[in-house]
């Protein structure tokens, strides 16, 4: 079976690597190029333009978002759903308000400052003097580049509504969280879900939004069992 992995905003196919390394021996496991296009419609189809005719799809915080949009245009190619460290819900003007000024500031030439002041709402207390998680999540955002970032923080603003779309997802799903996250925190994750029928629920301890590289080890057992269904 084929598994097609989306990265979050700021974030490539590094974030995924215990999860890739743990699904090695599926059909084949891709890690989408999301930085093309414009817009969760446009981001969404030219995924699907490369993605394999059917696939298990996992989706991290703003892949996530691009995961519902799939579901959207192509839900009989998905045949089986992960959600990490993401949210059903439109945004909300408080943060379309903060996203505004980040998008500002990167437009003067201060990514590298956006980035530096996003780390630390983006893991556990425990790990917001990691040195090496703070490097990897620079390096990720860095290597993505500033234009990237404003056109995925343009569409996350403009995301729709994904919470009417819960009931209608029918494939195995599992819902992934870290038990600190700031950004998408666990009352989203039981949000999903208490919405998808037969879900299955995963709080990462000692985990923030960045659950995957904060503790691989957990993540890639929640994803157990994840393919047999």
């Amino acid at each position: 079976m084929a598994v097609l992995l989306i990265p979050g905003l700021n974030a490539d196919a590094r974030v995924f690597r215990a999860v890739t390394e743990a699904l090695w021996a599926t059909d084949g496991v891709m890690v989408a190029n999301h930085l093309g296009g414009e817009g969760m419609a446009e981001i969404a189809r030219r995924i699907l333009a490369d993605a394999p005719p059917t696939f298990a799809l996992a989706g991290f915080s703003f892949g996530g978002y691009l995961a519902f949009e799939i579901l959207r245009q192509a839900a009989e190619r998905v045949t089986h759903l992960a959600l990490i460290d993401t949210s059903a819900r439109p945004d909300t003007s408080a943060s379309t308000e903060t996203r505004r000024q980040r998008i500002a500031q990167t437009r003067a030439g201060k990514f590298s400052l956006v980035v530096q002041q996003s780390f630390a709402n983006s893991v556990h207390p425990d790990h917001q003097q990691d040195d090496t998680l703070k490097s990897l999540h620079s390096g990720m955002a860095l290597s993505n580049g500033p234009d990237a970032y404003v056109r995925h923080q343009e569409a996350i603003i403009g995301r729709p509504d994904s919470l009417p779309l819960l009931a209608s997802i029918a494939v195995p799903t599992i819902v992934i969280v870290g038990e600190a996250d700031q950004i998408t925190p666990p009352e989203v994750a039981t949000e999903m879900h208490s919405g998808i029928a037969g879900s299955r629920l995963a709080v990462i301890p000692k985990a923030g939004h960045l659950a995957l590289l904060e503790q691989p080890d957990a993540v890639v057992r929640a994803f157990d069992g994840w393919l047999r269904n």
